[in-house]
């Protein structure tokens, strides 16, 4: 009877555990990754946002840049990280583009997005296109004609193969009939600092790494990638204003989970962030970057997410095997 009733006790205990677990979350340092070196739209985001969100949970929150492979490597460690709420992830687009690239090229993906799960959106820029100041094109039409006459000559940086910039330029060159030379970077940061250096003729960024260099008089901006014109840049016309069609690509922001996360700890997870994109701290950074708050919470990220995944499975399709 004596053992019966201390196997009872056993189970019991066993199952309080981890719900004691949960309800001390977090009881230590969470790392967010990002999936690309400091200085893109990604790291920009999570340096915004990370204050708020150590305020909330009362705990800190440690960057962990890893990039390469367009962001493939850093979405595939937080995917396959242990699902205690102890790692996030801040991702943007490419993580709907990765896989699909692989099973274009018959290779097993790194990362399926079924492996995360959505925590909230925090931002949605369309890209811009931009050229050095000095460059001799002033419009999109100009620049194309460039193209045509040495085909492969002008070339754009990008954050890696089937990154969120090379997607952006690969649907342009697609639509425009041009054929432009890629060169790959490892995240968006060093990607603006190859256009920077005159390495490269244009990129497609989000607006915040490229905006300071836009108001200098560095970068000049000839159009976007989205169905509007962008507020901070009202003078820069949309693709499809220019007449192009299936270009429409946007560098949107969000945070993700492994998708077996408790939960009670997924649950404090999304409220801390929702209080987090609410704050005036986070508003203002993100405005400084010409980059509004774009919050959604989990359930409508989730089918936000599954809506702009097929439209950019179709646009990998269409463009198809790219280098």
């Amino acid at each position: 009877m004596l053992r019966l009733r201390l196997a009872a006790l056993c189970l019991v205990l066993f199952a309080v555990g981890p719900a004691l677990a949960e309800d001390a979350y977090p009881s230590r340092p969470i790392t967010m990754i990002i999936p690309f070196p400091p200085g893109g739209v990604a790291d920009q985001t999570a340096r915004a946002i990370i204050g708020p969100i150590e305020k909330e949970l009362k705990a800190a929150v440690a960057i962990r840049n890893v990039g390469g492979a367009g962001g493939a490597v850093g979405m595939a460690a937080a995917a396959n990280a242990k699902a205690d709420g102890y790692t996030i992830l801040l991702a943007l687009s490419s993580i709907s583009i990765i896989p699909e690239a692989d099973k274009l090229f018959g290779r097993t993906p790194a990362y399926t997005i079924d492996q995360l799960k959505p925590i909230a959106l925090l931002g949605a820029d369309p890209t811009v296109f931009v050229v050095r100041a000095e460059s001799p094109w002033k419009t999109v039409k100009e620049f194309e004609e460039a193209a045509k006459k040495e085909p492969g000559k002008l070339s754009y940086s990008s954050s890696g193969v089937y990154g969120t910039l090379h997607m952006a330029m690969a649907m342009f060159a697609s639509a425009a009939g041009v054929n432009l030379k890629h060169v790959p970077f490892n995240g968006g940061g060093p990607a603006v600092t190859a256009l920077l250096g005159g390495h490269v003729d244009a990129l497609a960024s989000g607006p915040g790494p490229v905006l300071a260099h836009i108001k200098t008089g560095k970068l000049r901006p000839l159009a976007n990638w989205g169905t509007k014109r962008i507020a901070v840049l009202p003078d820069v016309p949309t693709f499809t204003e220019l007449g192009y069609k299936d270009v429409e690509f946007y560098i949107w922001a969000g945070l993700f989970a492994p998708k077996d996360v408790p939960a009670p700890i997924l649950a404090k997870l999304r409220e801390a962030v929702k209080k987090s994109a609410a704050t005036p701290e986070f508003t203002a950074a993100m405005e400084k970057l010409g980059s509004p708050v774009a919050y959604l919470d989990a359930p409508e990220f989730e089918k936000f997410w599954a809506a702009d995944a097929a439209r950019l499975a179709a646009a990998v399709k269409r463009v198809g095997k790219v280098e």
